[in-house]
């Protein structure tokens, strides 16, 4: 079973889905993604929940 990547930084999971990472914290502020944080900060974000918010965002057009 290979190991998938599931937490990624802001910077690196907005680059990745092609979203701003002013888009991306505020689906972590909304509760729609599960975040990790470090001093306060934002530092991962899951990329299976960035994933189903992109999807919905295409989706509703």
């Amino acid at each position: 079973m290979a190991l998938v990547k599931t937490w990624l930084s802001p910077e690196e999971a907005a680059d990745k889905f092609g979203i701003s990472k002013a888009l991306l914290l505020e689906w972590v502020r909304q509760g729609l993604v599960r975040s990790e944080r470090e001093d306060g900060h934002v530092a991962r974000v899951n990329i299976d929940d960035v994933k189903l918010e992109v999807d919905a965002m295409v989706h509703r057009g």
